[in-house]
C-alpha cells in the first residue's frame, strides 16, 4: 500500500472540527466531574445509613456508588489521555485509550457494583435482617436524597446528549454513553432500593429487601456487560457504519482515474478518528509519476470530504477484475467492508 500524503494535515479533520471535538470534550469532562461529585456525597450518605439502618439494599447502593465514582476517574482519564498527539510509538495516535479505560470501567461496575450487590442480598436471605424505625426514617431520607441528587446528574448528561444532535451520534463516545448508563441504573437502583426497604417495613419480612438487593446486582451486572462489549468491540477494532463505508466506496468510485474499488476497509481509531484502506483498480494507460500523482489527489480529496478520515492508504492493484473480486477482503472473510 502507498503512503498517506505528504502533508499529513490534509488528511486530518479542519482546525474547526478539532475545536469542535475539543469543546464537545469540555462539556463531557463537566458532566463527568457533576457525576464524580454527586457519587461521593451520596456513597457516603448511603454507607453511613446503611450501616446505621442495617439496611443491605441501602449498602449495596453504597458499593453502586463508590463503584460510579472510581469509574468516574476512569473516564476523567480517558478524556485527557485519548486526546494526545500520535507520536513515533503511537503513529495512529491515542484514541482508542478512550475505549480502553471505558473497558475498565464496565469491569468496575460489575466487580464493584454488581456482584457486592448481589452478596448482600444473598447475605440477608441467610441471616435476615432486623431495622427499627430509626432505621427505616434514616434509610428512606438517605434514598430521597440520593435520588434527587442522581437525577440532577442524569438530566445535565442528557441534556448534554441532546445538544450533540442526534443520541445515537452523541451516545458514540463512551465516556458519556458510561455516565448515562450509571446514572439512569442509579436512579433505577434507587427506586428499586426504596420499594424493597419500605415492603421490608409494611411485611417484616427482610426478603424484599434482599430482593432488591439482588435486583440491583443483576441490573449492574447486565448494564455492565453491554458496556463492557461495546468497549471490547472498539478496542479490537471496529469498522465504520455502513452508511459512511458506503459514502466513502462512492467517493472512490467517482473519481475518474479509478476504474473499480475491489475492497475497502475501515476501523475507527478513536473517537473522531477513521482508518480508511481501499484496494483499487485505476485506469489503463497510466505511468507511474502519474499514478502517484493521482493516488496523491485522491487521499487529499476523500480526507476533505470525509472528515473522520485521519489515515487513508490505496493500494493500486492490476490484477484481473475476477481474481480481485474472489479475494479473502473483497468478499467480506476478514473483514472488508
Amino acid at each position: 500500500m502507498s503512503d498517506t500524503a505528504a502533508d499529513p494535515t490534509k488528511d486530518h479533520p479542519p482546525d474547526r472540527d478539532r475545536e469542535a471535538d475539543h469543546a464537545s470534550d469540555r462539556k463531557t469532562r463537566v458532566t463527568v466531574l457533576v457525576a464524580l461529585a454527586a457519587n461521593l456525597v451520596i456513597a457516603a450518605a448511603k454507607g453511613v445509613g446503611g450501616l446505621v439502618a442495617g439496611s443491605p439494599a441501602l449498602l449495596s447502593e453504597a458499593a453502586h456508588s463508590v463503584a460510579d465514582s472510581l469509574n468516574e476517574v476512569f473516564l476523567l482519564a480517558a478524556l485527557r489521555r485519548s486526546r494526545r498527539p500520535a507520536d513515533s510509538r503511537h503513529p495512529f495516535g491515542y484514541g482508542k485509550e478512550r475505549f480502553f479505560w471505558s473497558l475498565l470501567a464496565a469491569v468496575g461496575i460489575f466487580v464493584m457494583g454488581a456482584c457486592f450487590s448481589v452478596f448482600q442480598g444473598i447475605e440477608a436471605l441467610r441471616d435476615g435482617a432486623e431495622e427499627s424505625s430509626t432505621g427505616y426514617a434514616v434509610g428512606l431520607i438517605v434514598l430521597a436524597v440520593a435520588l434527587v441528587v442522581e437525577g440532577i446528574s442524569l438530566l445535565r448528561a442528557l441534556h448534554q446528549v441532546r445538544a450533540e444532535g442526534s443520541g445515537m451520534d452523541a451516545l458514540r463516545d463512551p465516556a458519556l454513553r458510561t455516565v448515562v448508563a450509571e446514572d439512569g441504573t442509579a436512579v433505577l437502583g434507587v427506586t428499586l432500593a426504596v420499594i424493597g426497604m419500605a415492603l421490608h417495613m409494611i411485611t417484616g419480612q427482610v426478603v424484599w429487601e434482599a430482593s432488591a438487593s439482588i435486583a440491583i446486582g443483576v441490573l449492574l451486572g447486565y448494564v455492565a456487560y453491554r458496556l463492557g462489549r461495546d468497549a471490547c468491540d472498539q478496542l479490537i477494532g471496529e469498522a465504520v457504519d455502513p452508511e459512511l463505508s458506503d459514502r466513502i466506496r462512492e467517493l472512490l468510485a467517482a473519481e475518474p482515474e479509478i476504474d473499480s474499488v475491489e475492497a475497502l476497509f475501515t476501523m475507527r481509531m478513536g473517537l473522531d478518528s477513521t482508518m480508511v484502506a481501499a484496494r483499487i483498480d485505476l485506469v489503463p494507460g497510466m505511468d507511474s509519476e502519474r499514478v502517484e500523482e493521482v493516488s496523491m489527489r485522491i487521499k487529499r480529496s476523500l480526507g476533505e470530504a470525509v472528515s473522520e478520515a485521519g489515515e487513508i492508504f490505496l493500494d493500486i492493484t492490476d490484477r484481473p477484475v475476477e481474481e480481485a473480486r474472489k479475494s479473502p477482503a473483497a468478499t467480506g472473510e476478514r473483514g472488508g467492508a
